[in-house]
């Protein structure tokens, strides 16, 4: 006789019998994978922490298999994409969904005529995370994308403001470097040039001192499962601190215009 064996993770299969879902319904596993593509750093514990935050309410078996529709998938792939395009915490993140939000299949692309008249040409919005800095890209390449000068470029290395990394002889800037080089030609535009950087500078450096103090030690933990909780908590409270300096200057300059 056979011997049995455990039942598996009814998070990570697929349920049998009566609890099987309909065809269109995933696992929390066959979601994790279906959306990594586009979300590398997606993982089952962070869909658990997001429903747990009261953003996702999949269905339910009798045995307590999470069963993600369609719509699970779609709000789930929004909020994803407002984390990581537009870094909103998850309280604004909350109430863009209670305001009916809900993106498309395809992430979300400049118009040809919003593109032309912004001098860019149409892209897909960038995607940075803390846990690395993606794909490399020579000054060649970040010139063409962003249609930087390359003495911006060359300035914003002498204050500090990017660094890039020599490989074989050759200087190569990653995404998040590419995006700020991206920003700044905005800004140059307006006749503000590297020196004027070191206030942005600073100011970051010191937001990542106190995120690394409040989270140093989970980051530093042998557990692999805490230091990955850590990384999201510590996006999360990049996209927090993010918000507020936005709304403070929004507040400071509402005093320039004034009444």
């Amino acid at each position: 006789m056979a011997a049995v064996q455990e039942p598996p993770n009814p998070d990570a299969l697929i349920a049998t019998s009566d609890e099987r879902p309909p065809s269109k319904s995933m696992t929390i596993g066959a979601v994790s994978k279906a959306l990594r593509q586009e979300f590398p750093d997606i993982s089952i514990s962070k869909i658990r922490y997001l429903e747990d935050q009261k953003l996702l309410e999949p269905r339910r078996t009798p045995g307590g298999y999470r069963l993600y529709a369609p719509s699970d998938v779609a709000r789930l792939r929004t909020i994803l994409r407002m984390q990581r395009d537009e870094f909103l915490p998850l309280r604004v993140i909350r109430q863009e969904l209670a305001a009916g939000r809900v993106d498309g299949d395809e992430p979300p692309v400049p118009a040809a005529a919003d593109a032309a008249a912004a001098g860019a040409r149409p892209r897909r919005r960038p995607s940075v995370s803390v846990t690395g800095g993606g794909a490399l890209f020579t000054l060649e390449d970040v010139v063409d994308d962003t249609r930087a000068d390359p003495r911006l470029v060359a300035e914003l290395e002498d204050y500090g403001v990017i660094k890039g990394e020599v490989r074989a002889g050759t200087r190569y800037y990653d995404e998040t470097e590419r995006e700020i080089i991206r920003a700044v030609t905005e800004l140059a535009r307006y006749g503000v040039g590297g020196r004027n950087l070191r206030a942005f500078r600073t100011s970051a450096d010191r937001e990542a001192a106190l995120l690394q103090q409040i989270l140093a030690p989970a980051l530093r933990s042998r557990n692999t499962e805490r230091r990955k909780e850590a990384v999201e908590a510590l996006e999360n409270l990049a996209a927090v601190t993010t918000h507020l300096k936005h709304l403070l200057l929004i507040r400071d300059l509402r005093k320039i215009v004034g009444p």
